[in-house]
């Protein structure tokens, strides 16, 4: 799989920064190529035309604040834009705000708003459109709205306040993670409709949702940074990956980035298909507070019965990074490469762990899977027949996306499922999903000592010590087998050959303000 070492240099740089120095500056304006990450030579471009992307979830929420899933977040990525966003080597850049500075040791936060931002309604963005965003993201409105999905991170800020040029960010305790959550919306103070006609300062704009079939956004002529290059964008929401690459093959969608590798194989000559990486972390997640996973020998069984990289050789033909917690490759600071290696396979381990558990002849369990993945079914398919090696057997139920947010997300009612969990650019975010009182915390797992370890780790202003301590979390979930862990995905992308501009992030989106028909 390709490998962004540039990436990593660079993300491991800017967070230094921000942990090394008492103030912190980020200088200057951004150019417009920072902001859209556009390098494509004008000679070999268009202008124009409208494209249809495949995609296998409904979007379940048009509002910025109150989007949960990953795959509505990669959507709206395209309407609404934070204070920084992040381009495709991993740097925070200036969006909203033309620049910001870190100062007193990561007590405060300063943005300098850019000039004349407009939101798709026309309205010029203010500090109190700001000031309002940040506080309904962080539920310090009088009256929040309990469908908000709250930015717990901001949970440690005291104060947000107006100044000459901008905003400024007061926090009860340093954190030098917290700029990579500024990419939360922002959105207008006077305007409630967000979840039928969302407004933001993207590079598209919203033109129309019908749940289950469609979403279309159209090109923002009123953009600060590089315009679009399309005109029309439609999201066509597929059944799943088999009926988006029937229509793949029949013309009716132009990009779709969710292949297998069989279907990649039988594309080639017809699409291009290009491939990065996911920079998320798929898993076999446990509910530890239900029998037999309660019992930590029964997990660690699990994870000794999986053969990682048969998983990975099925599912994208080897393309992929085997891991063995809950952090991926791309954090090459904070990700320790050596626990990969905790769970060999061993199935004679895992038989002696079950035996001693009081499961010798093994047991049976449910993996829900969200049918809309062909993917994860097909990661599930895999693991079912390397389970039975050690007499375990574990049964398949396809649950809709709806279904599965509801009853395993957040009612918690599954022995197991298979996901991919992604993730903001910080590293506690990627493991926000453990603290015993996580509302994320869809596997129910609780451990003392993680819990103390993670809150150090945020804490910290030393970058060497945050490291540390982030790989001592990482440790205690895999010594825990918290989930049985297993890839970092390869991404297959299938594009229509008459595109080009494609581009891959190190966060989970689909931006289209790059793609262009080739001249």
């Amino acid at each position: 799989m390709k490998k962004s070492l540039f990436f990593m240099m660079l993300l491991i740089f800017s967070i230094a920064l921000c942990a090394c120095s008492g103030d912190t500056k980020k200088d200057g304006q951004a150019t417009d190529n920072q902001s859209q990450g556009q390098t494509a030579d004008s000679d070999s471009v268009s202008y124009g035309g409208e494209i249809v992307v495949g995609i296998s979830q409904d979007l379940d929420s048009l509002d910025p604040h109150k989007a949960v899933a990953a795959g509505t977040k990669e959507v709206l990525y395209n309407i609404f834009e934070g204070l920084i966003k992040v381009d495709k080597d991993g740097n925070f850049v200036p969006a909203v705000a033309a620049s910001y500075e870190i100062t007193d040791g990561g007590l405060k936060y300063n943005f300098k708003l850019r000039e004349n931002v407009k939101f798709h309604n026309g309205k010029v963005v203010t500090a109190d459109d700001v000031i309002y965003s940040l506080k309904r993201a962080a539920g310090m409105l009088e009256t929040s709205d309990p469908e908000v999905a709250i930015v717990s991170a901001f949970s440690i800020i005291s104060e947000i306040n107006k100044t000459d040029d901008g905003v400024q960010v007061v926090l009860t305790e340093p954190n030098t993670e917290l700029i990579g959550f500024f990419t939360s919306s922002i959105i207008p103070c006077d305007y409630d409709n967000q979840a039928k006609a969302p407004v933001g300062t993207g590079p598209f704009k919203f033109v129309s949702f019908e749940p289950l079939v469609s979403f279309k956004m159209e090109k923002n002529t009123d953009y600060y940074g590089n315009q679009a290059y399309l005109d029309k964008v439609t999201f066509k929401i597929t059944s799943g990956g088999d009926s988006a690459f029937m229509e793949l093959l029949a013309g009716s969608i132009d990009i779709f980035p969710y292949l297998t590798n069989e279907q990649a194989a039988q594309l080639q000559g017809k699409m291009d298909v290009l491939d990065g990486s996911m920079n998320l972390v798929q898993a076999l997640f446990l509910n530890n507070a239900v029998k037999p996973f309660d019992d930590v020998r029964v997990r660690q069984a699990v994870c000794y019965a999986l053969d990682r990289n048969e998983i990975i050789n099925v599912t994208a033909g080897g393309r992929g990074d085997a891991i063995g917690t809950n952090m991926f490759p791309s954090f090459a600071k904070y990700y320790d490469a050596s626990l990969v290696n905790n769970y060999n396979t061993n199935l004679d381990k895992a038989k002696e762990l079950l035996k001693e558990a009081g499961y010798e002849q093994g047991f049976t369990f449910t993996i829900k899977i969200p049918s809309n993945y062909d993917f994860h079914v097909k990661t599930g398919q895999v693991i079912v027949s390397q389970l039975a090696k050690v007499g375990i057997k574990a049964e398949i139920q396809l649950v809709d996306w709806g279904t599965w947010l509801s009853d395993v997300y957040k009612g918690r009612q599954h022995d197991a499922t298979i996901i991919g969990l992604d993730s903001q650019m910080a590293p506690s975010d990627v493991l926000r999903f453990y603290p015993t009182e996580s509302g994320k915390n869809f596997m129910n797992y609780s451990n003392a000592q993680f819990d103390e370890v993670f809150a150090k780790a945020k804490a910290a202003v030393d970058e060497n010590e945050k490291a540390t301590l982030y790989k001592q979390c990482e440790k205690i979930l895999t010594e825990d087998a918290a989930a049985a862990y297993i890839q970092s995905p390869a991404q297959l992308v299938a594009v229509n050959p008459k595109l080009g501009g494609y581009t891959f992030y190190p966060i989970y989106v689909q931006d289209m303000s790059t793609v262009y028909f080739k001249k």
